[in-house]
């Protein structure tokens, strides 16, 4: 018993960090997953570096996406989309 109460501390610390740290990026990587893998052409989104663009066309073969933009179409990796970013563009705003 006396050795389980030594341990208790360690034990505390690991269940905290896991439910507020390692849990939640957890989460937030496999909505990230899943918003990948339902882009479908003609949406609307924004790369992790900040460029707008439509989806033109998937890269099946690189794990890619072809996004057409105003001054041209540009390849990106499917894991360069933001999903915070891009869910922002596409929500509608109530203008007054």
């Amino acid at each position: 018993m006396e050795q389980i109460q030594q341990f208790l501390p360690f034990i505390l610390i690991f269940v905290v960090m896991y439910f507020f740290m390692i849990r939640p990026q957890m989460q937030k990587a496999k909505k990230e997953k899943k918003f990948a893998s339902e882009l479908k052409k003609g949406d609307r989104v924004v790369t992790k570096s900040g460029l707008h663009g439509k989806v033109f066309d998937f890269s099946e073969k690189n794990n890619a996406v072809i996004i057409e933009t105003g001054s041209g179409k540009l390849t990106y990796d499917k894991s360069a989309i933001s999903l915070e970013m891009s869910q922002k563009l596409n929500t509608p705003t109530d203008k007054k």
